[in-house]
């Protein structure tokens, strides 16, 4: 279940994010590629809790696995 992931228009354009604060979903992405761990993320974003960059990362994995078709 993806009950901290929020979208909504009127917040960061309508980009996911975590529980509608102005953290989306593809910054925690970003920060767990550049090799950031969730400890450190919430070090540095303590309004982050350990279980929304877990579904920031299942999110982004649901993404990932759904089907792409070119468009030409």
């Amino acid at each position: 279940m993806l009950n901290r992931i929020s979208v909504n228009p009127e917040i960061c354009e309508g980009k996911p994010t975590i529980r509608n604060l102005r953290i989306t979903v593809d910054f925690i992405l970003k920060l767990i590629g550049d090799g950031y761990s969730a400890d450190e993320i919430i070090k540095n974003y303590p309004e982050l809790e350990k279980e929304d960059i877990y579904q920031a990362a299942k999110y982004g994995a649901w993404l990932a696995s759904e089907k792409t078709i070119a468009v030409a």
